[in-house]
């Protein structure tokens, strides 16, 4: 029983046990070349993150083999990524004010807020708030942070300083400095672009980052850049040693400021890593669990904070790279950790001389593969309410900062829904020669019932839109030149749940049709409507109001009580 329960909160470790050792080649090699890739974004990242360039490492290692264990999907590789990056420094900087040890708590305190966040959802099974972000809104913010990373690297990769810190004001100070550019710098950026591009034309296959920081690394021991004014890494960027903060001096107030901007953290990572996660496993053919994978996020997020790490998420370069090497298991994360590992215990003292520049061409290369503007243009063709959408999740990053940028995204976003439901769209229907029943006006082979008009209301009926659906009805029914003796309402459609308003707004239409000669017919949900009627409603008389099991069902109906009615009549 333990055991079961036990596995059952390990998907990944029950994929490990039932690992089938044909695919062990194919996981080292796949193992490898995560590494490979993994470790120059890794410390790109931490720098900017604005934490040493070893933290980055240490954010790799414990959590992708946590990851391994808890999740649920096969392919996917957690990690540093630009956008949780990006959040961090957001919102960590200006509450550090430039100290830099302050920057590390938080940094790890906020990590740590995450996971919890992500553990509790899990618990609540809110896996379901994948959606909450939409698609408009996750490209509208991808493009506006990676713009934000490309330019907060600008000053690194032309060895300048920028006094301001908002993206607006730098923007406008480049131009003014940019004469001011540190040619030794500049050189290293030239050849680290010119690594990435010739890499990627060339030898699409080869880890282009790594290779490229390998090359200015050499470049930067052997020639000893920094006495040319080329700002590197440093030792203190990697100390030996498990990075240790000193919590001493640490202000416990400061934690309320990281509360909901971690909790946003965690819905952005979430919605990435599920993005990430449901592509690939629908592409190797099996399903991921939502909330397993809220709760392995939250526990890789944990594990981070206890190495001294910075927020994770799912990296979908590194995932990408697992699957083209032919990664099979959740193996492939291990491996990859051992490799960071190794690093981190034996190849410190040369990654000290990493230009600083390098890591900025790197970031903006990473950057670069996140812009998309032509999708955001391409939504003002196919859907003008998810284009206005991703504009301003767009616009709102770059003027007031990635955590306001998505809150009132996410705003915006819940209006639109609650606009839609509140005003949904609505159909007369009719039946064409074949006694089939579809809109009326799609095409002239549809008409209408005589005496009857049939009507769909495209949203569920709550309590802040039902008078709207009311006031729609009797509109329509006052409107038509021959008055319908009829009027029957698709309850398939709207007549989601018992809702007590709903009902007694129903009660109300009712008698306002009777007042007009109009009999009221709800189709579809026979037996629910019965018993919610009977619940809600005992005062009214069964006979009251007509519940049919479907709209064909109701013509058979009306016509069956006309056909009477017409055989009562005196002749």
């Amino acid at each position: 029983m333990f055991s079961r329960v036990f596995l059952k909160w390990m998907p990944g470790l029950q994929n490990l046990l039932a690992y089938d050792k044909r695919w062990l080649t194919a996981d080292i090699r796949a193992g490898l070349s995560v590494a490979a890739v993994a470790l120059p974004v890794a410390i790109a990242y931490a720098e900017l993150a604005n934490v040493g360039a070893i933290v980055g490492l240490y954010s790799c290692i414990l959590p992708m083999i946590a990851y391994a264990f808890f999740g649920s999907s096969r392919q996917l590789i957690v990690g540093p990524d630009a956008t949780t990056c990006a959040v961090i420094a957001a919102v960590v900087t200006p509450l550090a004010a430039g100290n830099s040890e302050m920057q590390w708590q938080l940094t790890i305190i906020m990590t740590l807020i995450m996971g919890g966040w992500c553990i509790l959802a899990s618990k609540f099974r809110l896996g379901a708030l994948a959606d909450l972000l939409s698609q408009p809104i996750l490209t509208g913010l991808l493009n506006g942070v990676a713009i934000t990373i490309m330019v907060g690297q600008i000053a690194k990769i032309l060895g300048i300083h920028i006094n301001a810190n908002q993206l607006i004001e730098k923007i406008i100070a480049i131009p003014f400095q940019i004469m001011d550019s540190h040619l030794p710098t500049l050189g290293i950026s030239a050849l680290t672009l010119l690594l990435l591009i010739g890499i990627k034309k060339f030898r699409r296959q080869w880890p282009a980052p790594l290779i490229a920081i390998v090359v200015t690394t050499v470049l930067g021991w052997g020639t000893d850049i920094q006495q040319y004014g080329v700002e590197t890494i440093g030792a203190a960027g990697f100390d030996s040693g498990l990075p240790m903060v000193n919590w001493n001096h640490f202000q416990p107030g400061l934690m309320r400021e990281l509360v909901i901007p971690a909790l946003n953290l965690a819905l952005i990572s979430f919605v990435s890593l599920m993005l990430t996660a449901r592509s690939f496993a629908a592409k190797n053919g099996y399903d991921i669990d939502a909330d397993a994978e809220f709760r392995a996020l939250g526990i890789a997020n944990i594990m981070s904070a206890v190495s001294q790490g910075f927020a994770i998420s799912g990296a979908d370069s590194r995932t990408a790279v697992n699957d083209a090497n032919g990664g099979k298991s959740q193996l492939v994360s291990i491996i990859a950790a051992l490799v960071i590992a190794l690093v981190v215990l034996f190849l410190t003292k040369p990654l000290q001389f990493i230009p600083v520049s390098a890591l900025g061409v790197v970031l903006v290369y990473s950057a670069w593969s996140l812009i998309d503007l032509r999708g955001i243009w391409n939504l003002r063709r196919r859907n003008r309410q998810a284009f206005s959408l991703a504009i301003f999740t767009f616009v709102c990053v770059l003027l007031i900062g990635v955590i306001q940028g998505i809150g009132l995204a996410v705003l915006l976003g819940l209006l639109q829904f609650l606009r839609t439901v509140f005003r949904p769209t609505e159909q007369l229907l009719g039946v064409n020669e074949d006694g089939m029943i579809h809109s009326l006006g799609n095409t002239t082979a549809v008409k209408a019932v005589p005496g009857v008009m049939m009507y769909r209301f495209n949203s569920p009926l709550t309590y802040f839109n039902v008078a709207y659906f009311k006031r729609r009805i009797l509109n329509l029914v006052d409107s038509t030149p021959y008055q319908p003796r009829w009027v029957v309402i698709d309850a398939v459609a709207s007549f989601t749940y018992a809702d007590i308003s709903v009902l007694a707004s129903i009660d109300e239409l009712k008698r306002d049709l009777k007042l007009r000669q109009i009999k009221l017919v709800l189709a579809g949900r026979r037996t629910e409507l019965t018993r919610w009627f009977k619940d809600n409603r005992p005062a009214m008389k069964e006979e009251e109001i007509m519940l049919v099991p479907d709209l064909y069902l109701a013509l058979k109906f009306i016509q069956s009580k006309e056909s009477v009615q017409t055989s009562e009549e005196p002749s």
